[in-house]
């Protein structure tokens, strides 16, 4: 991990401390994704198949979530896992129904002008759920319960198979806590551009989504990208790409508890970046050792010694700098472990996550607390928010006029169009406010 005292550092050199990993935005990602998605606007489905082939390893497969598949998942699990996978869907529904954005009520805002905002379902979301090298499933939890919750009628999810092309039973379990009919096996830019044009394929059809969703790597994250610019595009969720976390430490810090928060998230994969925040050198000190301590101990050592190498620790002055390093970097995660943690959390303006002192592990946000752990990376926490039921939801306003409303308010609009010089609007004004 790069050491930096910030102090030290001009405006330019702050900018390259908080650099994410270069490897993120090689131009050959992006020209892969292009070749990608023009070869299966050309192709569909086949192209899909030609791509899934060479890059997860086998065609596209669709896994219905049937009774006999979740019995047999079940099966393959201790019943310790199934439990403890049923309480995160649970608390996961319970916070996203808490949190599910209702109608307003009628707003006057001029005597016989009345408004409100009205919420309704997207129609078709995309929804991927990064695998491969691990199976996240929680990930389909902190997507599709969400989209559920929302109302959304049609939801599509895609994830990578594993290496011998099959899909882990807890995968299996999560598509049938949060209600879906089906999944579908395959990843990469390859399933982004199945989800943008819609596809045929021989386990079925993928249908053309409206909003796309979900974090992924570098390549992923670009198709989302590039998905989103294309005329008459899908929208999507924020941009979503390899993990990130930083950490807030002051000298009552656990050194133990840092190192392993800081390693949770470099074992993501090797495009993960940590980064360690904190005032004194000593406390730098025991928690790098912890890192090195722990890492001889981990399945995933290499995966995480990977992303150490773009990891950083800077030294600031104090807990205030500390916060406005932070806000800088704009991070998905934010873990804060420090004696007056509640207190900071006032300072924080741009974070998709934050976890506020000792006891609260960014585990337990990535797992089973409730909120999505679908966030913004790359800076995004400065203007996004992570997944929220509203995330699968648009507002519209609908607005109500009397006659006498008209009357009232119409010479005010049509005066106001005059004077940006547009006749016709000031004239379907006059219409209905003249008796």
């Amino acid at each position: 991990m790069k050491r930096i005292d910030w102090s030290s550092l001009d405006a330019a050199g702050r900018r390259e401390a908080l650099a994410r990993p270069k490897r993120r935005s090689q131009a050959s990602v992006g020209d892969v994704v292009r070749a990608i998605f023009d070869d299966v606007e050309a192709r569909g489905g086949a192209a899909v198949t030609d791509w899934a082939v060479k890059l997860d390893g086998a065609p596209p497969r669709r896994i219905a979530i049937t009774d006999a598949a979740v019995a047999a998942a079940r099966d393959a699990l201790p019943p310790a896992d199934t439990r403890a996978l049923r309480v995160a869907a649970e608390n996961v529904r319970v916070f996203h129904e808490a949190t599910r954005p209702t109608d307003t009520a009628l707003i006057e805002t001029t005597p016989g002008v009345t408004s409100r905002l009205v919420w309704r379902p997207i129609g078709a979301a995309g929804i991927y759920v990064p695998g491969g090298t691990a199976p996240l499933f929680s990930s389909l939890l902190m997507q599709a319960i969400p989209a559920a919750v929302a109302g959304v009628g049609e939801r599509v999810v895609v994830t990578p198979p594993a290496k011998d092309g099959s899909v882990h039973p807890a995968m299996i379990l999560a598509a049938a806590e949060a209600g879906l009919d089906a999944i579908w096996l395959i990843g990469g830019a390859q399933a982004i551009a199945a989800l943008t044009y819609g596809v045929v394929l021989d386990d079925g059809e993928i249908p053309a989504c409206d909003k796309l969703f979900g974090p992924g790597n570098a390549y992923v994250a670009e198709a989302k990208r590039y998905a989103a610019a294309l005329p008459n595009g899908p929208s999507v969720d924020m941009p979503a790409g390899p993990s990130e976390l930083l950490v807030i430490a002051d000298r009552f810090c656990d050194p133990e508890i840092a190192a392993a928060d800081l390693l949770s998230q470099a074992e993501h994969d090797a495009d993960a970046q940590v980064i360690l925040v904190a005032e004194r050198d000593a406390t730098i000190d025991a928690i790098l050792a912890e890192v090195e301590a722990q890492l001889e101990t981990l399945p995933r050592a290499d995966i995480a010694r990977a992303s150490l190498s773009e990891a950083r620790v800077i030294k600031v002055a104090d807990m205030a700098e500390a916060c406005a390093v932070s806000n800088l970097y704009g991070p998905e995660h934010l873990a804060i472990q420090a004696e007056e943690a509640e207190a900071l959390v006032a300072s924080i303006r741009a974070a998709g996550a934050v976890f506020v002192g000792r006891w609260a592990a960014e585990t337990l946000g990535d797992y089973a607390a409730g909120p999505s752990h679908v966030l913004p990376t790359d800076g995004g926490a400065r203007t996004l928010g992570g997944i929220t039921t509203a995330s699968f939801m648009t507002s519209m306003s609908v607005q109500t006029v009397t006659e006498a409303g008209a009357e009232r308010l119409g010479p005010i609009a049509a005066r106001l169009a005059r004077l940006e010089g547009l006749e016709a609007h000031a004239r379907a004004a006059d219409l209905r406010s003249v008796g």
